[in-house]
């Protein structure tokens, strides 16, 4: 866990670089050798294939898998293309939009009996990098429906008990949802840090996190912190989760797919809604991943690279990466097993039994990432 020293030294770091006019904040960090600016750009298009190869012993019956496809549309920095799929001989696929949150999937169930239980998915999806002009406010209105759903608890946020205190903690005296927004997004940049062995993306139980006063964990287990303690004090807020497709174009290893093999390059970022604003991105489990992994390794945390991270990554990311969806709590249609806390990997059951999504060689499944013309 960050020591206090070194959260006041990041705090120190941080306010100086935003104490800066915005043209000179972007030279200081240009001239620190640690640039990291996205904004809206041209647009890129990905193809994403994902291969199914289901182990299921001989005869096993049924045999049912269910792959995530983008549903985001966001006209600033998202346009799903559609989807195509090739089966096995005697299976099945439907194309299932969950009525809550709107999150589509690809429902496979395999013919009994076959030999093999093998499926290609192939999703296109146009993307580019996104930044919010907080100067310039902007008509942009939420529903009450999409209000109460983007507040609302879930199994694994809820917003009573120990989140709520933490949230009031962090917002007391605060005027505007903005600044609710940046304290919480501080607060986790600086107490908590991305732990290398947390499994997959992590869990996303917010309440045991905070109970365990032990803040480790990788992307949906920080970003949903992010989540849950703006829902806690009536802010809207959403997880996305997606697949990071390409590599970083400002050079950082620690943020891009730097292989077209994006098996394990799933990655949950973040948004909270601002009135004037719209969605607003936010990453802070990303400035925790530059923490750790940016080469060399365990870097301080005001270190030039981190600090430029931590500027960037509230109100901005950059376009090499996808969403699918925003859901929680999902019941996978057809399967008579526990819904997932959310979709992000492909899933699947062999006679009832659920495999271990993340395990994809035991699954067996793999994901590759290419760009193709837009």
């Amino acid at each position: 866990m960050t020591s206090r020293r070194d959260a006041l030294k990041s705090a120190a770091a941080f306010a100086a670089l935003c104490a800066l006019p915005r043209g000179a904040r972007a030279q200081a960090l240009s001239l620190s050798g640690a640039p990291f600016a996205p904004r809206p750009g041209d647009w890129r298009a990905f193809s994403v294939t994902t291969r199914l190869d289901v182990a299921a012993p001989a005869g096993a019956a049924p045999v049912q898998a269910w792959v995530p496809l983008p549903s985001i549309k966001a006209a600033e920095w998202q346009k799903p293309l559609g989807n195509e799929w090739t089966l096995t001989p005697g299976a099945s696929a439907t194309e299932v939009v969950d009525p809550r949150y709107g999150a589509r999937m690809l429902h496979v169930v395999f013919a009994p009996g076959a030999e093999a239980a093998r499926a290609e998915v192939v999703s296109k999806v146009a993307t580019r990098g996104r930044a919010t002009d907080f100067a310039k406010p902007e008509a942009a209105e939420l529903s009450p429906q999409e209000r109460s759903l983007f507040t609302a608890p879930t199994e694994l946020i809820p917003t009573d008990g120990i989140v709520k205190t933490t949230s009031d903690r962090l917002t007391a005296g605060l005027a505007d949802d903005r600044a609710k927004a940046r304290a919480v997004y501080d607060f986790i940049v600086e107490n908590a840090y991305r732990k290398a062995s947390t499994r997959g993306c992590g869990v996303g139980d917010v309440a045991s996190l905070l109970a365990s006063g032990d803040l480790g964990g990788k992307c949906a287990d920080l970003n949903a912190l992010f989540v849950g303690l703006l829902r806690a004090a009536d802010i809207p807020a959403r997880d996305l989760y997606g697949l990071r497709v390409a590599p970083s174009a400002f050079g950082y290893k620690s943020l891009g797919a730097n292989s077209p093999t994006t098996t394990k390059a799933q990655h949950c970022r973040a948004e909270v809604w601002l009135e004037g604003l719209g969605w607003v991105a936010a990453d802070p489990a990303d400035v925790r991943k530059v923490v750790l992994e940016e080469p060399p390794g365990n870097n301080a945390v005001d270190a030039d690279k981190v600090v430029a991270a931590r500027e960037a990554l509230f109100g901005a990311w950059e376009g090499n990466w996808i969403a699918f969806n925003d859901a929680h709590d999902l019941a996978l249609p057809g399967s008579r097993g526990p819904k997932v806390g959310f979709l992000m990997y492909p899933e699947a059951e062999v006679a009832g039994a659920r495999l271990d999504c993340l395990d994809p060689d035991g699954f067996k499944y793999s994901i590759t990432a290419s760009e193709v013309a837009v």
